[in-house]
Order: structure tokens, then C-alpha cells, then sequence
């Protein structure tokens, strides 16, 4: 009787996991990607120099994203890819500080944020950033004057723009490994690995990037652990520094000094 009672609660169990799984796999791009639907302008948001620049990658709408040159010949320009949730106007002050430092400042934005068509997706966001780095290109600008900066959701994108074009520098903030290995406690990791359609395997990618790598990431980071930003230092097989800051987490890292580091880190690298 015992033995049945356990049996039935088993299978019960079983069944209330599956339907769990198979729940989170069909939401799984809910959860990955919170896009900010509004709008607003370079002016209001302390970046006046930046002009809007529209583009259509295959598969999407237009997606606009705001640009400014270098304000010095000798500079690069920076591709500013962000992570998961907002939209690029939201880190206007990052390129409000490397504009003042007279580099150029491409600030990505995606399809279905800040106001542009379409569904966010991981093939759909390389698209986005494969027309900003051909765009760029157009005008003069090859990838070896160009920073991919990735941050966080946004590391995947940088990594996946390393591996197709050769930049003179990437920087990797709060990056993840890749993100089935963020997937809940409660997922088997292989489950995790067969079931999630977008990953950003940023491990496999990082062993063959070429340019000089600078890895920053916040020891009290509560959404991409530590360990992750240490793993991708230590498989990369370039040029590389780590910034690790003790009193960091995820969205503060620019308020503990991390913007002031990486300046120094494009001076003696770019």
C-alpha cells in the first residue's frame, strides 16, 4: 500500500514537472526578453549629438538606433548592444562618458524595443546587429574601428558580432556563459540545453575571439553569477583584463567605477 501510495505520488510529481517544462518552453522568450516599448529622442536624453538611424535587417521591420561619430580622428566607435530589459535611450550616460572621451557611439537598439516593430528573439537580434555593423561600414567605419560592447543580454549579441566581423576591442559587462546555463535551479541542465531556443553560447564563441577582451563583471551580481564573467576571461586566448568589482551587481556596476575602468581599458587597448 505504502509502496503504491509513493508510486502515485511520483507520477503525479512527474506529470506536474512536465507540464511545467513544456509550459516554460513554449513562454521561454517571455521570460528572456522584457523589451521597453517607448519611444524617446537623443535630445532628451542628454546624448544631443546622436542622430536616430533607421535600418531593416532580413526578417524584421525598421529598427532605429541612435549614432554619433568621433569627436577624434585617432578613436573608435563604440556599438553599445544592452541587455534584456529597456532600451538603449537607458544608457544614454554611458554614452554620454565615452562621447565626452571623443569616441564614436552607436547605441543598438533591437526589434520590439524602444518603440520598433517585430519580436525579439536571438537570430533576430544578430540580424539587428549585423545591419548596424554593415551600415557602419558604408560610411568608413570597418570593424576594426569598432568596440562591441556587450551588456548582459546584449554580451550575446557583441560575442556573435566578434565571431562574424574583427573588431579592435570587445567589452563584456555581466556577461553569462551562455544562457541555458542561467536557466532555474529546478531545470536539468541537459533539459535545459534541449529545450531553450535561444542561448548565446558565449563559451564556445569566446576561445576565438582575436581582439583584446575586457571582462567586467560585479562580485554581488544576484542575476549572472560571478563565476560566469571569470569563466569567459579564462577561456579566452587573447588579450584580456578582468574588472571585478567587490560591491557590483548587475545594473550598478557603472556607479562603482566600472565606467572610469573601461575608459582606461579603450585608451591603452584602442
Amino acid at each position: 500500500m505504502i509502496l503504491m501510495v509513493i508510486l502515485k505520488t511520483l507520477a503525479l510529481s512527474g506529470g506536474a514537472y512536465a507540464l511545467l517544462i513544456g509550459w516554460l518552453a513554449l513562454r521561454q522568450r517571455d521570460m528572456i526578453y522584457h523589451p521597453d516599448p517607448s519611444r524617446s529622442t537623443p535630445v532628451e536624453a542628454g546624448v544631443p549629438e546622436m542622430v536616430p538611424v533607421p535600418l531593416k535587417a532580413p526578417g524584421g521591420g525598421v529598427v532605429t538606433s541612435w549614432y554619433a561619430p568621433p569627436g577624434q580622428d585617432d578613436r573608435a566607435t563604440v556599438v553599445l548592444f544592452h541587455g534584456n530589459a529597456g532600451t538603449g535611450a537607458g544608457r544614454a550616460h554611458k554614452a554620454r562618458a565615452l562621447l565626452d572621451a571623443g569616441y564614436g557611439v552607436f547605441l543598438a537598439e533591437y526589434r520590439g524595443y524602444g518603440g520598433n516593430p517585430g519580436r525579439p528573439s536571438e537570430q533576430g537580434f544578430y540580424a539587428d546587429g549585423r545591419a548596424i555593423v554593415q551600415w557602419l561600414a558604408s560610411r568608413g567605419t570597418g570593424a576594426t574601428r569598432l568596440v562591441f560592447y556587450g551588456e548582459s543580454l546584449g554580451s550575446g549579441v557583441a560575442m556573435e558580432m566578434a565571431r562574424s566581423f574583427t573588431p579592435r576591442a570587445v567589452v563584456l559587462e555581466c556577461a553569462f556563459t551562455s544562457l541555458p546555463d542561467l536557466a532555474p535551479p529546478y531545470i536539468i541542465p541537459a533539459l535545459a540545453r534541449a529545450l531553450m531556443t535561444d542561448r548565446y553560447d558565449n563559451l564556445s564563441k569566446v576561445r576565438d575571439l582575436k581582439a583584446p577582451l575586457v571582462v567586467v563583471h560585479g562580485d554581488r551580481d544576484d542575476v549572472v553569477p560571478v563565476a560566469m564573467g571569470h569563466a569567459l576571461l579564462n577561456q579566452a586566448d587573447t588579450v584580456k583584463e578582468g574588472i571585478f568589482l567587490p560591491q557590483g551587481r548587475h545594473n550598478d556596476l557603472w556607479d562603482h567605477g566600472a565606467g572610469l575602468r573601461i575608459l582606461d581599458f579603450l585608451e591603452r587597448r584602442t
